[in-house]
């Protein structure tokens, strides 16, 4: 793995002193504040104590206004309603939410989640036909549509009307598909404060504005833990209003009276301390692997679950399901993996095989990137067509990369960091040649290197529970917000590391003073490679504190993020 440079942030001290003392906190916590954005008291203020007022009017979105009077319109007349979701945690949590909107406003819903593998990402005309068929006249996507084109062009010739809810970039050129509505954020001319809403971010608002059209109003709190669920597995920053919809979203969510999301937290094995990480780690691969293995279905099912053993079943089916997505990921990584060495002097790294299993294509290229730090591309080859997702790294925008490649591409979509694409097999080669040579006019002479953002230098004597209990007020973790790093130099080792599961270490560490720490190091075994970890070795340590809790005992616990030896 490439070798991190640390960065370690700079503080004003007289600005830490003020807001430490008007704050009465520690001036850690002041500083770490500040270098969030929060260096005022009331900025502080409203950063630690998430409210709902700080979520945005949903009419402030473009396309709201239309997308309530054509819903409206369809409560009204009973109209038959279907909702598009996306495949991932993002679009099928989108869609449990929009579809218990109808149910409270009195008409049952039915829903689409496409075929990863025989339908793709995005709306489909074959699927549109099939709903006009059984009588369906309005369509609200959730998580896609910006760029279906032909299927949503049939949808208006065929008196089909569509609602987009979306928050994927529109096409520079084309603009947006037809359709009655388009509520994205990210659309030309939306004056909404938020631009990182997920897509049940925006299925969130598009409720609470409909809802507040007949006076529910008093219902939208509900919508709040399945909408934290999707923001947090879709990675998005916790910044903003998504800070807010997740910290509310996880008030009180191991108590939730929902039978579907209880029956997921039981087989999770979630604690009674709920929090982003147990979103982010427990609950949202075993959904987000419903859609990589072909069951996304299942999710919404779940959360329709009928009683509590109806539940149960469809929980453990996800968790069987995520079983069977890490085999699959285990072995189409090694595969990826095998072929880095081939394309050592390029800056953008292309891998393909024969038919490996589509669902873990992304999680692959997510793993060449960490061990390569390099922008990535997965792709799965079958009858000829290459099913790919890739992955990047800070500062290289992947769209703007595959839009240097558009004309060897069938189609493509996404992010600044993620994105997917199809290409004819025999276009592969040309296409990695492509993407090397825009990612070396990127790049230039310098090679990415990997940067470790270390938020304050600790002494050992500062570090103790009540620390972490503080930090706690920083919750909820994620992109844009995440967890503390600290580093702290002058620790030894007491003894050799200790091997955890063939992968993990645990290291026993004092200061001069003879203070004892205990930090783990996960996939340490793998990431210490090239260093020399005896008794007596002089440590400087950049970790994340946590308490770790165990038989009743609740210890600090630092989590390694890197480390430094003296030899």
């Amino acid at each position: 793995m490439p070798k991190k440079l640390w960065q370690l942030r700079k503080h004003d001290a007289d600005a830490v002193k003020s807001l430490a003392a008007e704050l009465n906190v520690r001036p850690l916590t002041a500083a770490l504040l500040i270098s969030r954005g929060h260096g005022d008291a009331a900025s502080a203020a409203r950063f630690l104590n998430p409210s709902p007022e700080h979520l945005h009017d949903p009419m402030l979105l473009k396309g709201m206004s239309d997308a309530v009077s054509r819903i409206r319109h369809a409560v009204a007349t009973k109209e038959r309603v279907m909702i598009w979701g996306d495949y991932d945690v993002d679009g099928t949590t989108g869609t449990v939410l929009l579809r218990r909107m109808f149910r409270i406003l009195g008409i049952e819903a039915e829903y689409h989640i496409p075929n990863r593998f025989t339908e793709g990402y995005g709306v489909n005309t074959e699927a549109l036909k099939a709903a006009k068929m059984r009588g369906v006249s309005l369509v609200i996507t959730v998580d896609c549509g910006s760029k279906s084109f032909e299927p949503l062009e049939w949808a208006a010739a065929n008196g089909l009307d569509v609602i987009i809810t979306d928050h994927h970039l529109a096409d520079d050129e084309q603009g947006n598909p037809p359709a009655v509505a388009v509520v994205n954020p990210n659309q030309a001319g939306c004056p909404y404060p938020e631009k990182t809403l997920a897509g049940v971010g925006v299925a969130f608002k598009l409720a609470h504005a409909v809802l507040r059209k007949y006076g529910r109003e008093d219902k939208v709190p509900q919508f709040l833990r399945i909408a934290a669920l999707g923001t947090v597995a879709d990675m998005m920053e916790l910044t903003g209003e998504n800070r807010a919809i997740v910290a509310l979203g996880l008030l009180d969510l191991n108590k939730t009276a929902d039978r579907g999301l209880r029956a997921l937290i039981d087989v999770a094995g979630c604690s009674d301390d709920m929090t982003s990480y147990h979103i982010g780690f427990r609950l949202a691969p075993r959904i987000n692997a419903a859609g990589r293995m072909d069951a996304a279905k299942h999710v919404v099912e779940l959360f329709d679950a009928r009683d509590a053993a109806d539940a149960r079943r469809l929980a453990v089916l996800l968790d069987d399901n995520n079983i069977l997505r890490q085999r699959a990921q285990q072995e189409i990584t090694e595969l990826a993996l095998a072929q880095i060495e081939e394309h050592d002097n390029t800056n953008f790294v292309v891998v393909s095989g024969d038919a490996w299993h589509q669902g873990v294509i992304g999680l692959a290229a997510s793993r060449i990137v960490e061990k390569a730090f390099r922008p990535a591309a997965v792709i799965s080859v079958i009858d000829g067509i290459g099913h790919a997702s890739a992955r990047s790294i800070p500062g290289f925008h992947l769209v703007d990369a595959l839009d240097a490649t558009r004309d060897l591409l069938i189609q493509y979509g996404g992010h600044a960091m993620a994105a997917g694409f199809k290409i004819e097999e025999a276009n592969i080669a040309e296409f990695r040649d492509v993407l090397n040579r825009h990612s070396s006019s990127v790049f230039g002479d310098e090679k990415p290197q990997p940067v470790l953002e270390i938020d304050a230098l600790v002494r050992s004597e500062s570090l103790d529970l009540d620390l972490v209990d503080e930090l706690a007020a920083f919750e909820p973790f994620g992109v844009g917000n995440h967890k503390p790093r600290f580093l702290t130099r002058g620790l030894r080792l007491q003894y050799e590391p200790s091997v955890m599961k063939d992968k993990h270490l645990k290291l026993k560490l004092a200061d001069d003073a003879g203070r004892q720490f205990e930090a783990v190091w996960w996939s340490g075994v793998e990431k210490s490679s090239g260093k020399t970890l005896t008794r007596g070795t002089g440590i400087e340590l950049v970790y994340v504190p946590e308490a770790n809790s165990w038989q009743g005992n609740r210890r600090l616990q630092l989590v390694v993020e890197d480390i430094r030896t003296d030899n």
